[in-house]
């Protein structure tokens, strides 16, 4: 057993499962942020189909925190294909493993760093790209793929978005330090993919959740996932009136693997599941109807917050699903297989 719960286990055993892992036998990836909510799944799926397929995938995962990584890692530390480097993504990277791919997940990904700390959010995006991207370039990696978000988008009035459609963000508000830095990543991605003829690829998530999130994570759905877990009220402190689509983590994941292996060089995609759109006040809404344990309430107030703007941000990934992918959970399962990991966690360790 690679994971820590069974239901986070079902979910890495069904995703490795899939073809797409076969092709990576015998190959070296790195996957940086290694022992966030998608690179510490990303990392058990691939030793789990190790297991499973009697594959030879070795993973080399890039982390800060190393203790953090230890107990993510914890059933699989003595793994002779797992390999952790600790490290800050801001510092050049200097490891001899020599990966054949590399997926860039590390990042600030907390809204409330994002108004309190923009130049720490800026330069760990900005400075850490070149780092990995320079690192790629030294190791003459395959493939690389830059992890990416739906915010760099903006705000833009279109029913659904491609991924040629881009709005405006506002350059001076502190909490645009992420979306602009996020965009000026990507450009150098595609700069490095030019002049130096690197092989990049850029993976534009929507917001992504599932079985594993952090205690620590205090996005949206995941405050809403515990309000239902405990059986409290979902508090909003807006109106509620962003609208977006959202994407569980395993389909996120084999995305990722789609891209690196099927993706077309300096091309992005957006990765979503498109049949979840919904805006934040009536997801809340049917969250409450489906467990009945959880009311609705605002608290609307001035205090900062760090939540986005206003959107509305209905990707459309039909240029990710050309290259033969597809997204298979929906937005009840989602949350279910979200609550029953926190029922689950909070079960083996009397709190989250």
């Amino acid at each position: 057993m690679e994971a820590n719960s069974k239901v986070q286990q079902e979910d890495i055993e069904n995703l490795a499962k899939e073809k797409i892992f076969n092709e990576l036998n015998n190959k070296t990836i790195l996957i940086t942020g290694a022992s966030g909510l998608l690179g510490s799944e990303l990392v058990l799926s691939l030793i789990c189909a190790n297991r499973l397929k009697n594959l030879n995938i070795k993973v080399v995962g890039l982390v800060r925190n190393l203790e953090k990584a230890k107990e993510k890692f914890k059933n699989i530390l003595n793994n002779k294909n797992l390999t952790l480097i600790s490290q800050d993504i801001k510092d050049e990277i200097t490891t001899n493993e020599k990966p054949d791919y590399i997926i860039h997940l590390a990042n600030i990904t907390s809204s409330k760093l994002m108004v309190q700390k923009p130049i720490e959010t800026s330069l760990t995006t900005i400075i850490g790209v070149k780092n990995i991207l320079d690192f790629a370039l030294l190791k003459d990696v395959k493939s690389f793929v830059y992890v990416s978000s739906l915010e760099i988008y903006g705000k833009i009035n279109k029913d659904e978005i491609f991924e040629d459609d881009y709005g405006i963000i506002d350059s001076i508000s502190p909490r645009s330090s992420y979306p602009l830095s996020k965009k000026c990543a990507e450009n150098l991605c595609i700069a490095y993919s030019l002049e130096k003829n690197l092989n990049v690829k850029i993976a534009r998530l929507t917001q992504t959740f599932g079985a594993g999130l952090d205690k620590e994570d205090n996005r949206i759905y995941a405050q809403m996932a515990r309000a239902v877990q405990k059986k409290e009220d979902i508090i909003l402190h807006t109106k509620g009136e962003t609208y977006r689509n959202y994407c569980y983590i395993t389909d996120t994941i084999s995305a990722l693997l789609t891209i690196l292996l099927r993706g077309e060089n300096r091309q992005a995609y957006n990765v979503t599941n498109y049949d979840t759109s919904i805006s934040v006040k009536d997801l809340a809404e049917l969250l409450c109807d489906k467990y009945k344990t959880s009311k609705l309430k605002f608290e609307i107030d001035n205090k900062e917050r760090g939540y986005a703007p206003k959107l509305t941000l209905k990707l459309n990934p039909k240029k990710l699903e050309k290259l033969n992918w597809r997204a298979k959970v929906g937005l009840e399962e989602m949350f279910f297989r979200t609550v029953e990991y926190l029922k689950e966690n909070e079960d083996l360790n009397g709190k989250l």
